[in-house]
């Protein structure tokens, strides 16, 4: 025995192998692969770290840039994976996991992704994916359905037309919102006369003809950055993209949004789309989608909808009403990824009008030649993957009612967890939830109490001090890995706008109770009685009785 470790090599018969033959049943990939399906939550609770490691530290494991010139093992591969990676990642299936739009998966959908990547089908056109085509537009037929409810005979002309196309699928909300603003830009400009359209002749001569100054796009100041994203890559500049105040519950001001609107007009810059928000990604509340179709039509505007955290409650008898007037828009964007119940990442974009998505089409002569059913004539991105398949065997699998029922227990879950956290002295509810997004902080009864009673300055002194300790509470909850909320920045109207750092929970997982949801709370109380924010308690303590001493002299001070 001489102890010299076996090493991989390189040949043809091994690469032959690699493609070929399937790992041995007692391998580590074998054994992950058993231990995956067969207890998936077992498996990331086992293997995911909770205590977080630095990722300064992290980065040490991923610091090589040197491709390796032989081969290693798929089983040292593998083991790597687990130590290195799987341990060092985030557990966001957890029903502790409350701070981001991610959550647990139905358990069918590993088996049949593992279907959809060994078939390995490519969307772009049809000599790749073939099936997939018709079943990624039934796909989009399905979610066009549920927003704009055609009749059949709407579906059985438009939905498999190789002329037009009722949506487009991506990669996620980003690209679905870019390509229903690439679409408004382009039909904002279209051919006439002696000019060939926006699409052939650019942005500078489309102006130039029509005689404007600029384009904006006009969204609540709740908008997604994704918006912004869409501006720049447009050629519009990010201040073209136009930012309208909220009301008190962070939905759009109908009477600015006009105003901004006839402003805009007034110096020569094209109002190319409106924006409305259902669910917003900090607070999760939905604009006045009708109130802003009627301005859109006013303006000659597209209006066009970013459903991809709210879209879903499309499938709740009882709160489909918060998203009336939806089905006015131009196009809605919705993510899959999100409460759809699909893995990362896939979302899409459906146009009310068959036809819109010609603003966009392009052809080529070895592919998606025009005429043929491609679907990458539509798209923005070329080559991808079929995960049409997963948002139709979700659809089908769980069905409206099984929607209906994940949709209406998050809603009603964030109003439990609200009533939590009204009944408990030691916290603040910042934003009510409407969907179930909400916002909340620690601020015990008597720091409230003298927040209500508080002159701008003592507000912005408190608030800054409370920020402080939001920041500590947050991280520090985090770094334990027994639970995580995620933090944002809101400025509440009742004090004075002064920017706020608050608790950021989404309720989307259905294996979350009201007991994780108390027990996160009680977390973070004990959190606030550690040395390390102490000091800062002190302040903020001394300041909330010297505001009260100085407004209620004769109260009894805690």
């Amino acid at each position: 025995m001489t102890g010299k470790k076996k090493s991989a090599q390189a040949s043809v018969e091994a690469m032959y192998r690699v493609f070929t033959v399937p790992e041995a049943p007692d391998s580590t990939l074998s054994r992950i692969d058993q231990n995956i399906s067969q207890n998936l939550a077992g498996f990331l609770q086992e293997h995911i770290v909770a205590i977080e490691r630095d990722l300064a530290e992290v980065e040490k494991d991923f610091a090589d840039p040197i491709i390796p010139e032989k081969p290693v093992f798929v089983s040292e591969q593998a083991q790597f994976l687990l130590d290195k990676l799987v341990a060092n990642s985030v557990h966001t299936a957890s029903p502790a996991f409350i701070g981001h739009m991610t959550s647990a998966l139905p358990y069918f959908m590993l088996p049949l992704s593992k279907i959809m990547i060994a078939l390995n089908q490519n969307l772009v056109k049809t000599e790749t994916s073939k099936a997939f085509t018709p079943m990624e537009r039934q796909v989009l037929g399905m979610i066009h359905q549920l927003v704009y409810e055609q009749d059949g005979s709407f579906y059985q002309k438009w939905m498999h037309n190789p002329q037009y196309a009722l949506g487009a699928m991506c990669s996620g909300g980003t690209i679905a919102n870019l390509t229903a603003l690439w679409v408004a830009r382009n039909r904002a400009f279209p051919a006439e006369g002696s000019f060939r359209g926006l699409h052939q002749e650019g942005l500078f001569r489309a102006l130039k003809y029509y005689g404007y100054e600029g384009a904006a796009i006009v969204v609540s100041r709740r908008g997604h950055y994704s918006l912004r994203k869409a501006a720049d890559v447009l050629g519009l500049g990010r201040e073209s993209l136009i930012a309208v105040d909220t009301d008190d519950e962070n939905r759009i001001e109908i009477d600015a949004l006009r105003d901004k609107c006839l402003e805009l007009q007034r110096q020569k810059i094209k109002v190319m789309a409106i924006c409305g928000i259902a669910g917003t990604t900090e607070t999760g509340n939905v604009d006045p989608l009708e109130a802003m179709a009627d301005v859109a039509r006013e303006f000659g505007a597209h209006f066009h909808v970013d459903a991809a955290w709210g879209g879903p409650t499309l499938f709740s008898r009882r709160y489909k009403a918060l998203l009336r007037g939806i089905e006015k828009a131009d196009s809605v964007t919705f993510d899959a990824h999100k409460q759809l119940y699909v893995p990362m990442g896939v979302g899409l974009v459906v146009f009310r009008d068959p036809s819109l998505a010609s603003a966009v089409e392009h052809h080529a002569q070895y592919i998606i030649r025009k005429g043929s059913r491609d679907l990458g004539s539509n798209t923005l991105e070329g080559s991808r993957p079929g995960m049409s398949m997963l948002i139709h065997s979700g659809l089908k699998i769980l069905g409206r009612e099984g929607y209906e029922i994940l949709i209406d227990q998050g809603i009603d879950k964030a109003k439990t967890f609200a009533g939590l956290i009204e009944a408990d002295a030691d916290f603040e509810l910042v934003t009510r939830p409407e969907l179930n997004i909400m916002t909340y902080r620690y601020c015990p009864e008597n720091v409230q109490q003298a927040l209500a009673v508080a002159d701008p300055l003592q507000a912005e002194k408190l608030n800054a001090s409370l920020n402080r300790i939001t920041k500590f509470l947050q991280k520090t909850q985090r770094e334990r890995g027994k639970a995580f909320v995620s933090r944002t920045r809101l400025e509440p109207a009742r004090y004075y706008h002064f920017p706020c750092i608050v608790f950021r929970v989404v309720l989307a997982n259905p294996l979350t109770t009201r007991e994780i949801l108390g027990e996160i709370l009680e977390e973070q109380k004990g959190l606030a009685e550690e040395p390390g924010i102490q000091e800062e308690m002190g302040l903020l303590q001394k300041t909330a009785r010297e505001v009260l001493k100085k407004h209620q002299p004769d109260a009894r001070l805690a």
